[in-house]
C-alpha cells in the first residue's frame, strides 16, 4: 500500500533521534515537454528547470536538484546536509532526456552542494559543482551555492524600455572596459565588492562620458589570472566580488544613471578543472568527443560541442540568462575566431578539415546564428558583440539565408593593430606608414564596427598604450614625455573622429605607464599630475563631443556618413575628412607629426564660417 499523504520518517543515529520528510515522497519536478525541448535543442530557458531552486512543496520547503548528466550510472546531490555522503540522496532518472532530479527537504539558500556522479562504468568521479549553479563558494572552494530566487526588485522599466527602441547602429556607444577586480583596490588588496563598484566606478564612468561599461567576464573561473576568460561556473557571478544580488543592484544603479552594462562571455571554451564540466559523467558530454575539436590545446581547456543539441540550449540558455535574470545590456561573445574556424590558432597536426576539406566549424556558425536570433526576439535592444579577427563576410550581417552570423557589431582587429603599429613610429618617419591609417577606410562599413583598444594591447610584454608612443623615456619621467602625450591625444583625437563605435580599456584614459596586472589596481596616483589630467580631460571632452554631435556616431556603420578631404598627404602626415549624418557636418584634420602645419590648406563641402570644437593639443588638455 502507498504511505498516507503527508507521512514522515524517523532516524536515529549515535543516540539521538529525528524526524523528517521523506525525499523521495515528492513527484517530479520536470515534466515530458522539458524533456522534449532539451533532447531538440529549443530550451532557451534552461536556468528555469535545472540547477538548484529553493520552493515550498506540498507544504514543506526546501529544493528542487535537476543535472543534466545522461552517461552516469547514479548521480546524488551531497552537501554537509548529508555528511557529503553520495548514498545519502541518490537523484532520479528522466529516462528521456538524461536529467536526475530530486527534492530535498529543509534545504535553503546558502548550503554549499555538489554533485556525485557514478559513470557509467562504476566509477566514482570527483565531485561536480552544478553547471546551472546560480551562485559558488570563493576559491580555493568550488562548491555551489544554493540562492534565493526571489526576483530583485528592478527600477529600471524606463531604461529597458528605451532600450528597446530605436537603432543601436545610430546611436553613441562608447565602451569603457572593466577588470572589476582591479581597477580599484582596498589597501590591504583585498577586491572591491558591487556595492562599493557601484558607488565609485558608475559616477566616474558618467563623468567620462562613457555611454557604457564592458566588464570582463564576472562568471566564477578559478584561477584569478585567466581574467574570468576559463569559466567553470557560467550561471554564478563570481564570489570575488559578493553574491549574485549585488551584480543586479549594480546594473540596476549603472541604468539610473544612464550607463549601459556589456557583459564578456564565453562560450568557446571551459576550463578543465575536475569540478567543472570536463567529461561530466565520466564521458565527453559537454566537450565536442573528438579530441582534436573537443580541446584546445593553447588554452589547456575543453572545447563545446555546438553541434549536440543540448549544449546549445545549454549555452544559449546562458546568453539568455545574463540579459534577463541580470538585465545587461549586450554580451561581447568572446574568442568568435576559435569557434567558428577549426583551424584558427591550432598548430599543424592539431586540427582537422571537414570531409569537403572546409575548415569552418559549421556546428559553432549554425549555433551562433540561432543564437543572436534568440536574443533579438527574447531580448530587445540587446547588444552582440564579436571579438572576430579574421576575413569571415557578414558577422554583423543578419542571420538568414545569406550567411550572416547575426551580430550586431564586431571589434575591428584590423584597424587596431595597423594604427598602433602607425603611432608606434618615430614621427618624423610616419611617412613611409602612411597607408596604415587609411587603409581601414577600405573595409569600414563591411561590418558594424566597434574600435577596440582592449585589456589585450597592454600586457604580455606590449607595455602600456602611452609607453608605446615614441619620443619619451619608457617608463616616463624623461625630457620628451609631452611628445608621448601629444602623440597620444592625437590618437584618441583620430579614433574619436573615426567611423566606428569606441572602446577603451581602464588606465588608458589616465595614461597608465605600467602594463595592466590582474594583481594591483590602477595607478590613480598618476592624477596628481597635470599631463595625466590632461589626458583623463580629453578623453571626457572626445566622449561628450561624440555624444553631442549626431555627425560623430549616427554614421558610425555607413559609408554615406564618411567623406574623404585627403587620404593621401603623406608626405606631410596629415588625414582629414568630413563625418556627416545628413544634416550636420564635422571636419576632423590629423596632424600625425610635431611639426605645426600653420598655412595648411584644405578643401571643405560647405563655404562658411567653420568653429574649432576640439584641439588635442589645447593647453587644458596638458
Amino acid at each position: 500500500a502507498p504511505p498516507p499523504p503527508g507521512y514522515r520518517l524517523r532516524a536515529s543515529r549515535a543516540g539521538l533521534d529525528w524526524d523528517f520528510a521523506d525525499p523521495f515522497g515528492f513527484g517530479p519536478g520536470l515534466g515530458p515537454l522539458d524533456d522534449h525541448l532539451l533532447l531538440e535543442g529549443t530550451h532557451s530557458r534552461l536556468y528555469d528547470r535545472l540547477g538548484a531552486h529553493p520552493v515550498t512543496w506540498d507544504g514543506v520547503a526546501g529544493t528542487r536538484f535537476a543535472v543534466w548528466a545522461p552517461h552516469a550510472a547514479r548521480v546524488s546531490v551531497v552537501g554537509s546536509f548529508n555528511a557529503w555522503d553520495g548514498r545519502r540522496h541518490p537523484m532520479r532518472r528522466r529516462a528521456d532526456s538524461g536529467i536526475w532530479e530530486i527534492f530535498l527537504p529543509g534545504i535553503g539558500p546558502g548550503a554549499p552542494y555538489k554533485y556525485e556522479v557514478m559513470a557509467g562504468d562504476g566509477r566514482i568521479l570527483p565531485l561536480k559543482a552544478d553547471p546551472c549553479g546560480f551562485a559558488a563558494e570563493l576559491r580555493p572552494n568550488t562548491a555551489s551555492l544554493v540562492t534565493d530566487p526571489a526576483p530583485f526588485a528592478w527600477t529600471d522599466a524606463a531604461w529597458m524600455a528605451a532600450r528597446a527602441a530605436g537603432d543601436p547602429r545610430r546611436r553613441p556607444l562608447s565602451i569603457y572596459e572593466v577588470h572589476a577586480t582591479s581597477w580599484r583596490r582596498h589597501p590591504d588588496g583585498r577586491f572591491w565588492q558591487w556595492d562599493e563598484l557601484a558607488a565609485a566606478l558608475i559616477p566616474y564612468v558618467a563623468d567620462l562620458g562613457f555611454t557604457h561599461v564592458e566588464l570582463m567576464p564576472v562568471m566564477e573561473h578559478p584561477l584569478d589570472a585567466s581574467w574570468g576568460y576559463q569559466p567553470v561556473g557560467i550561471f554564478a557571478p563570481t564570489a570575488r566580488l559578493g553574491g549574485p544580488e549585488g551584480l543586479a543592484r549594480f546594473i540596476d544603479a549603472a541604468h539610473a544613471a544612464g550607463i549601459g552594462v556589456i557583459l564578456d562571455w564565453v562560450p568557446a571554451h571551459f576550463a578543465q578543472d575536475e569540478q567543472g564540466l570536463a567529461r561530466f559523467d565520466g564521458a565527453p558530454l559537454y566537450e565536442h568527443p573528438d579530441p582534436q575539436r573537443g580541446f584546445h590545446p593553447g588554452w589547456g581547456t575543453g572545447v563545446y560541442d555546438y553541434g549536440r543539441p543540448e549544449v546549445a540550449a545549454f549555452l544559449a540558455s546562458n546568453a539568455l540568462f545574463w540579459l534577463d535574470r541580470f538585465h545587461a545590456d549586450g554580451l561581447r561573445v568572446d574568442a568568435v575566431s576559435f569557434m567558428i574556424h577549426l583551424d584558427h590558432g591550432r598548430a599543424p597536426g592539431g586540427w582537422a578539415p571537414n570531409a569537403d576539406g572546409s575548415t569552418r566549424n559549421h556546428e559553432a556558425i549554425a549555433f551562433l546564428r540561432r543564437l543572436n536570433a534568440l536574443v533579438a526576439r527574447e531580448a530587445p535592444g540587446a547588444l552582440m558583440i564579436a571579438e572576430e579577427a579574421t576575413d569571415f563576410a557578414g558577422v554583423t550581417s543578419p542571420a538568414n539565408g545569406d550567411g550572416g552570423l547575426g551580430f550586431g557589431f564586431k571589434w575591428n582587429m584590423g584597424w587596431m593593430n595597423d594604427t598602433l603599429r602607425y603611432m608606434a613610429h618615430d614621427p618624423l618617419q610616419r611617412r613611409w606608414f602612411h597607408g596604415l591609417m587609411n587603409f581601414g577606410l577600405l573595409y569600414a562599413f563591411d561590418e558594424a564596427f566597434i574600435l577596440p583598444l582592449s585589456h589585450d594591447e597592454v600586457v604580455h610584454g606590449k607595455g602600456s598604450l602611452l609607453g608605446r608612443m615614441p619620443n619619451g623615456a619608457p617608463d616616463g619621467g624623461g625630457a620628451d614625455d609631452w611628445q608621448r602625450f601629444a602623440n597620444l591625444r592625437c590618437y584618441y583625437g583620430f579614433m574619436w573622429g573615426h567611423p566606428g563605435k569606441k572602446l577603451l580599456f581602464m588606465g588608458d584614459e589616465i595614461g597608465q605607464w605600467r602594463e595592466w596586472s590582474e594583481d594591483r589596481e590602477l595607478d590613480w596616483w598618476l592624477l596628481q599630475y597635470p599631463q595625466h589630467q590632461g589626458l583623463q580631460a580629453l578623453v571626457r571632452d572626445l566622449n561628450r563631443l561624440h555624444r553631442r554631435l549626431p555627425a560623430l556616431h549616427a554614421g558610425d556603420a555607413e559609408a554615406r556618413g564618411f567623406q574623404w578631404i585627403d587620404a593621401d598627404d603623406e608626405m606631410q602626415s596629415v588625414l582629414t575628412w568630413i563625418r556627416q549624418d545628413g544634416k550636420s557636418l564635422v571636419a576632423v584634420l590629423c596632424n600625425l607629426t610635431p611639426v605645426p602645419r600653420a598655412a595648411y590648406r584644405i578643401g571643405l563641402p560647405r563655404a562658411g564660417r567653420w568653429r574649432e570644437v576640439l584641439n588635442t593639443d589645447s593647453a587644458v588638455y596638458g
